[in-house]
């Protein structure tokens, strides 16, 4: 289980039902997958502000998604932080064709497996993620986002 720690810095992801319960749900499908507990922040932001995060801690100067920081294992309980964009994460839902909630819970997924140490830079690496990935969204009643 993920003990979340939620800010809402953006009131645009205020519309979307049930907030709160998408997000831990999501964070848990994830933990559950891959047999991790642990604490969470979670900035649920604009796309200004991702932007800022982006371009202060990795020099990339636009906006984007997801933005995850590991915390050191001294830390834990604590996994680390994970930043999502509305605007971002809403034009890509559009773009797949699938709702906000939905793709919500894969970059919030995806955004853990990261703070837990999984990666995609390598084939194997983002194989082994994807399925985590799928599995986790799977066990929420979401479709395969790969296929």
């Amino acid at each position: 289980m993920i003990s979340l720690d939620l800010r809402v810095d953006d009131n645009a992801w205020r519309a979307l039902d049930d907030l709160d319960a998408v997000c831990q749900r999501a964070l848990d499908a994830a933990a559950g997958c891959i047999k991790r507990d642990g604490e969470v922040s979670l900035l649920l932001c604009d796309d200004e502000a991702i932007r800022s995060l982006n371009r202060d801690w990795r020099n990339k100067d636009r906006s984007t998604d997801v933005l995850s920081f590991p915390a050191a294992e001294i830390d834990a309980p604590f996994l680390g932080d994970i930043a999502v964009a509305h605007g971002v994460a809403l034009a890509d839902a559009r773009t797949k064709n699938i709702g906000l909630a939905q793709h919500l819970s894969h970059l919030l997924i995806h955004g853990l497996l990261h703070l837990c140490g999984y990666d995609h830079l390598e084939d194997a690496e983002a194989d082994e993620m994807e399925a985590f990935e799928i599995s986790a969204l799977a066990s929420l009643g979401w479709p395969d986002p790969y296929v």
